[in-house]
C-alpha cells in the first residue's frame, strides 16, 4: 500500500494541487503565462510523514530550480527544512513523475540561477529586500 502524502495546509495551494494531480498537470503546470509549477513531496524532518506543495520552477540543464522564499517570510518555509534534513524528494512535472536529490545553490552559481528565477517570478527580488535570512535557491537533479 502506497504511504499516505499529506498536501499543503493552505487552502488554495491544496486546491491546486488537487487539480495539478487529477489531471496530471494539464490544470495547475502553467500557474499563469509563462510561469509554471511542480509538485514536491518531502519528508517531514520532525514526522517522517510525506508532505506535499506546489511550487514554481526553473530550469538549469537538466536540473530544476525552486526558490525558498516564503513570501519573505523571516523562516524558511517547511519544505525546504525537510527537503535540507532529507534531500531525496518526490518530483511532479506535468504527467511526469520522478525522485531527484536536492541541494543548495553554492555561492558562485546562485547569482546565476537567482536571476533565472527571478526573471520568471520578479517578486522574489522583493521578497529577499523584505526578510533579513538569505532565500535560497534549490537545484533539484534526477536521481
Amino acid at each position: 500500500m502506497a504511504e499516505q502524502v499529506q498536501d499543503s495546509s493552505t487552502d488554495w495551494v491544496a486546491d491546486h494541487i488537487a487539480r495539478y494531480e487529477r489531471t496530471d498537470g494539464a490544470d495547475g503546470h502553467e500557474f499563469r503565462p509563462g510561469v509554471f509549477t511542480l509538485l514536491l513531496t518531502t519528508r517531514g524532518r520532525r514526522s517522517g510523514s510525506l508532505r506535499r506543495t506546489a511550487l514554481i520552477y526553473g530550469r538549469d540543464g537538466e536540473g530544476y530550480l525552486l526558490v525558498a522564499s516564503q513570501g519573505g517570510a523571516p523562516k524558511h518555509p517547511a519544505w525546504y527544512l525537510n527537503l535540507r534534513d532529507d534531500p531525496q524528494v518526490q518530483v511532479q512535472v506535468g504527467a511526469e513523475r520522478f525522485t531527484a536529490r536536492a541541494r543548495v545553490a553554492s555561492p558562485a552559481e546562485k547569482p546565476r540561477l537567482w536571476a533565472t528565477m527571478a526573471g520568471i517570478w520578479p517578486d522574489y527580488d522583493a521578497y529577499q529586500a523584505r526578510t533579513d535570512r538569505e532565500i535560497p535557491v534549490v537545484v533539484l537533479e534526477r536521481s
